[in-house]
């Protein structure tokens, strides 16, 4: 069955104004149907075959949004804040319309990798508990970290709270010395997602993370060409392959 909204839903929806806006448009004979002067906003179409033009702008019909946004410091990962910039104020107007939100969070001080979509069937799965999902955090850790912590991680370590976490991967990428101590670079992979995760889990073994990116979620990787506070529609192959988690097996 062929998929009916009215013209001036279509429109307000993809971002040409207010219904009362789009009305105004339509009495004023801006917008065409079918190459036709629409005489009624409230008419019925079919939003993906239907040709509508406004003020001779083409209207490209979408109900779903999926982009990757490489988060900077300084921005919180909501979709609003009485205090603080969120992630959607980094987004274009056009790509607001369809009420997206980020799928997770990153703390206000981690950068990297944010999934942002209106699509709440693929988020619930993202972030499923039963799913475990790897989520690949690089790091910059004051403190040495060595062998005793790779194999702490792997076998889970009890955050501040009691919590044991799940196995994690920890790799050790370099070290520097500096006047105030050891710093350790490191990538990290872990399957769940408790608050400060990351953080916590170092902290359990004594040492202080001092600044985190998120690089990979699952089958997504972070666009290294993508700067900080950018963002990019995912690719179909992206999509394919954040789609194939929806099927895959839980324990």
């Amino acid at each position: 069955m062929a998929k009916r909204m009215r013209l001036d839903k279509l429109l307000s929806n993809m971002g040409f104004g207010s219904r009362s806006e789009v009305k105004i448009a339509v009495k004023q004979g801006r917008v065409t149907v079918d190459g036709v002067r629409a005489k009624d906003s409230g008419m019925q179409l079919d939003p993906e075959k239907a040709d509508v033009v406004i003020d001779g702008e083409r209207v490209v019909y979408q109900d779903v949004i999926y982009v990757v946004l490489n988060k900077p410091q300084g921005v919180v990962s909501a979709t609003e804040d009485s205090r603080d910039r969120t992630v959607i104020d980094l987004l274009a107007d056009a790509d607001r319309v369809l009420k997206p939100f980020p799928v997770g969070r990153l703390d206000k001080d981690t950068e990297g990798l944010l999934l942002i979509t209106n699509d709440g069937a693929l988020a619930h799965d993202l972030l499923s508990p039963k799913k475990h999902v790897p989520k690949t955090y690089e790091a910059n850790v004051l403190g040495d970290v060595g062998e005793d912590d790779i194999r702490a991680f792997a076998e889970g370590v009890a955050l501040d709270d009691g919590y044991l976490t799940m196995p994690a991967q920890l790799r050790i990428d370099g070290k520097e010395e500096r006047e105030d101590g050891v710093y350790s670079r490191i990538t990290l992979t872990i399957h769940e997602g408790k608050f400060h995760q990351v953080k916590r889990m170092f902290e359990s073994v004594g040492k202080n993370v001092v600044y985190l990116r998120r690089v990979a979620m699952g089958p997504l990787r972070l666009d290294e060409t993508l700067p900080l506070g950018q963002y990019r529609a995912l690719t179909a192959e992206e999509l394919e392959a954040l789609f194939a988690v929806r099927t895959a097996r839980t324990d």
